[in-house]
């Protein structure tokens, strides 16, 4: 009995946990990590602003876990669409086009984790999420150079390169303002993702077929 009951208030626990963390994303999500405050969470979540620091002291622990939750999250579903792919290079596309989907889809989010200014210090959470994202697509080029399909070269800077060129393209100052016209946002993913893999050496003609094949999975996959 006390096993059961202790059970409980464990399950108990990690979804109240849950509930706070999906409450700062979908503010952020709204207004970016600016709009990530205790006491809007508190309410969001159906919570008291008390409760929010027993399981988070302070903002700049709950916006450092929001980035970690947000970038597992992430990975996983480039890790699921790639794991999926048939072979290396559409290993490579499918990773691309779902991190190309979710730049694109959650820009406010997405400028948040990477650069958006906040009053608090969570660069480590920022660095430990970008370097995630950037080691798994490391690890998809690495496969297609080995299976030769792609040219030699260095995996780890393509990488760091091509997340860094999706994120400046899709978020930056110079992102297009029109995304929320679906038309758009997919043909930016598309246009996107055909330039990453044009840069590590995937010929136009595959990497268009390879954008094809990857990009309406990808969309559901991600976004359903």
């Amino acid at each position: 009995m006390v096993y059961r009951r202790t059970q409980q208030v464990v399950k108990r626990l990690a979804a109240r946990r849950s509930a706070i963390l999906t409450a700062a994303r979908e503010a952020a999500m709204e207004g970016g990590m600016g709009a990530v405050q205790i006491a809007p969470v508190a309410t969001r979540a159906h919570v008291a602003a008390g409760t929010v620091y027993r399981y988070f002291p302070s903002k700049a622990e709950l916006i450092s876990e929001l980035i970690a939750d947000v970038s597992r999250d992430e990975l996983n579903a480039i890790r699921r669409a790639a794991d999926a792919a048939p072979g290396p290079s559409s290993a490579l596309a499918a990773a691309v086009t779902t991190i190309a989907v979710h730049i694109a889809s959650y820009r406010k989010l997405a400028w948040g984790i990477l650069a958006e200014p906040v009053d608090v210090d969570v660069d480590a959470s920022r660095l430990a999420s970008r370097r995630e994202i950037t080691d798994e697509i490391e690890r998809r080029i690495a496969a297609a150079v080995k299976a030769g399909h792609l040219p030699a070269q260095d995996t780890t800077l393509a990488a760091a390169a091509l997340v860094g060129a999706m994120h400046e393209a899709l978020v930056g100052p110079l992102a297009p303002k029109n995304l929320d016209d679906p038309v758009k946002l997919r043909d930016a993913v598309q246009t996107t993702t055909l330039l990453a893999l044009r840069a590590v050496g995937v010929l136009d003609a595959r990497a268009r077929g390879l954008v094809v094949q990857a990009a309406v999975p990808v969309k559901i996959a991600t976004l359903a």
